[in-house]
């Protein structure tokens, strides 16, 4: 079955509290969106939220993107998933990836090593647990052995950057999410993604695509673009997405970030993220530019479309938020 076409709205909220991000949930889906998806990078766990947010809200599906899979055993994983899944049948979406060097060797201390590796080892333990099995399994990285819980039925998404882990994901997950591409590039994302799926035998046309768009509905374009590049070039400069910008054609403003914050220069390392570049990956503008521009993501085949105030003042974030209310949006 070929996925629907979904909006979603990113959390926790712009003031990180539980409290906030249980009132956001609830506007959005006062205001006609599908889903809402919660990031889990550190403040808010993910997975403790998740459930207050499915019992304060009706219909909305609550998804993860994502949780990283150095940071949480399968067998840890999977009892999670069975008690949400048991709880709130259908609505629950768990994302998995690969998190990044800052996060995983910086804030957790732990060896960023091997991800594709370790995510397809995630990918078969959760497999089994999932299907009521017990644990027989010793991989190049990961171990269990008698661990058993009962079958529950929960898909599960893997996000994913560059070609190899693309196809992995549509290969191995449920669906794929993505994050921070430039639309140039999105194209050749969807072709190894339909890659991978048909290597698994899967129809590619059933296979979710996900992804966190940042949006800011603004006539201060400028004030915009410089809320991004404080957000969005650090993430630049770590390997991961510092090697999928490169791969998704800007080898130049790659290298610049890398050297920029090699030096420690953050004014260097921010310019190196041109207006033209900032405008490839994030939907600055009116309303009407905004909708456009999520409706072409749409169009290349990106089922559900999260929406990610990336300059949450109140106003902008309203103005944001209302954009892509069933009354102003039909996706």
């Amino acid at each position: 079955m070929t996925p629907n076409k979904r909006l979603a709205l990113t959390l926790p909220s712009p003031d990180g509290t539980v409290a906030g991000s249980i009132a956001a949930a609830q506007q959005a889906e006062a205001l006609g969106y599908q889903d809402v998806w919660l990031a889990d990078a550190g403040g808010l766990d993910a997975l403790t939220l998740a459930p207050l947010l499915l019992e304060h809200t009706k219909t909305l599906r609550v998804g993860i993107a994502v949780i990283p899979i150095f940071t949480r055993t399968p067998a840890v994983l999977a009892s999670t998933f069975s008690v949400l899944a048991q709880a709130y049948p259908g609505r629950f979406i768990p994302g998995l990836g690969t998190s990044s060097h800052a996060i995983i060797e910086g804030w957790h201390g732990l060896p960023f090593e091997k991800p594709v590796s370790r995510t397809r080892e995630t990918m078969a333990l959760l497999r089994t647990i999932l299907a009521g099995e017990k644990t027989h399994y010793s991989g190049e990285i990961l171990r269990s052995h008698g661990y058993r819980q009962a079958a529950i039925d929960v898909p599960v998404y893997l996000a994913a950057l560059r070609p190899r882990m693309l196809e992995t994901a549509a290969e191995i997950g449920d669906g794929v999410i993505l994050n921070l591409y430039p639309r140039g590039a999105l194209p050749k994302i969807i072709d190894h993604i339909r890659v991978g799926a048909e290597r698994a035998g899967k129809n590619p046309d059933t296979v979710e695509i996900v992804s966190r768009q940042m949006t800011v509905v603004t006539e201060d374009k400028a004030s915009a673009r410089a809320a991004f590049r404080a957000t969005f070039s650090a993430y630049y400069s770590t390997p991961v997405y510092n090697k999928f910008l490169a791969w998704c054609g800007y080898e130049d403003a790659a290298r610049e970030i890398r050297e920029g914050w090699a030096s420690k220069d953050r004014e260097r390392t921010a310019a190196a993220l041109p207006d033209e570049l900032v405008d490839d990956i994030a939907f600055i503008g009116s309303a009407g530019e905004c909708q456009q521009n999520i409706s072409w993501c749409a169009d290349q085949g990106v089922h559900t479309q999260i929406i990610s105030c990336v300059q949450p003042s109140a106003d902008i974030y309203s103005n944001t938020v209302k954009a892509f209310g069933a009354e102003q949006f039909v996706i």
